[in-house]
């Protein structure tokens, strides 16, 4: 998963809490629900988002006891930072890889984890328009491979997404890319 911050960054807390909040910078997250999603302690937690929001990468809000967290998008390295954490989660392999070579593909979302920057391992896609099925199996091999996840795909023509656009609200999703 983090083999481009290895290097660079050595806590592994870090490097979750940057993936959690640069991947989709609309998440918001508390003290003990990253503590329990990233089984650490809450003290390590604690530690590192305190240090990432002196250095004013996260943002605070204090909402009743809760102390909620976001990535602050008017940082100067905003930009550079959600670029790597796209990077680390392989979604740029997924979008050179499979969805610029589909042919008349609409949009296509994460769903669920991946779209809040929790990364599982496997990536969940719904694709919107015409789609080659055999075609976009063979990509999503390849591309699996690469970026060591697995991918899994749902595949809707424009009208069946229209009819599901309500139920997708409920659950988390992300553009992630969009025919121009």
């Amino acid at each position: 998963m983090t083999a481009l911050f290895d290097g660079i960054i050595t806590s592994k807390t870090r490097i979750k809490l940057l993936v959690r909040f640069f991947f989709n910078p609309e998440a918001r997250s508390y003290l003990r629900e990253l503590a329990k999603e990233f089984d650490v302690s809450s003290n390590a937690v604690r530690e590192e988002l305190n240090q990432l929001t002196r250095t004013q990468l996260l943002q605070s809000e204090k909402n009743g006891r809760q102390i909620y967290y976001t990535a602050n998008t008017a940082h100067p390295l905003f930009s550079d930072l959600k670029s790597m954490v796209t990077k680390v989660m392989g979604i740029d392999q997924v979008i050179d890889g499979i969805l610029i070579r589909l042919g008349d593909l609409k949009s296509a979302y994460l769903i669920d984890d991946y779209s809040e920057g929790k990364d599982t391992g496997i990536i969940d896609l719904l694709l919107v328009g015409d789609v080659n099925r055999h075609h976009l199996n063979d990509l999503s091999g390849k591309v699996e491979k690469y970026i060591n996840r697995k991918i899994r795909t749902l595949v809707m023509s424009q009208a069946e997404f229209l009819d599901c656009s309500p139920k997708l609200k409920l659950r988390p999703h992300l553009l992630i890319w969009k025919q121009d």
